[in-house]
């Protein structure tokens, strides 16, 4: 049990950083975020969206996620499961509707859906850790 807890610590962290660290560029350098994806931001409507969405969100989002994980770690994994699989599900649609993704999208693809993976393991194996105890 002390191990499953440790790893979802690990994963929410790991998932906080990420998180932290585009929420961060996109409130410093909006145009930074979007060149990852080669997008280029020609007009302040453009970098003020980019620092809402990414930043802004982002940091909402984080703090969700902390007080998530400080009451209860089982629901703060079930959040975070729930937001890795819609950047899947997001990708997936658009290879369905535009085409096959580049190294980028095929990247995080990956990452999000390992992401995805283990914060639904631990959440299920936490359930069912805590079911036993109680019974």
């Amino acid at each position: 049990m002390k191990t499953i807890k440790f790893l979802g610590y690990l994963i929410v962290c790991l998932s906080l950083l990420s998180l932290m660290y585009v929420s961060c560029l996109a409130w410093i350098d909006p145009s930074a975020v979007m060149q990852l994806v080669g997008v280029e931001l020609n007009n302040n409507d453009a970098l003020s969206s980019i620092r809402g969405v990414y930043g802004g969100v982002g940091f909402t989002l984080i703090a969700v996620i902390i007080f998530f994980t400080l009451k209860n770690l089982r629901h703060s994994l079930l959040l975070l499961a729930g937001f890795w699989i819609m950047y899947v599900l997001s990708r997936l649609i658009t290879i369905g509707v535009d085409g096959r993704l580049g190294d980028f999208g095929t990247k995080w693809l990956t990452i999000e859906l390992l992401f995805f993976g283990i914060s639904l393991v631990l959440y299920l194996l936490l359930s069912k850790n805590l079911k036993i105890i109680k019974a």
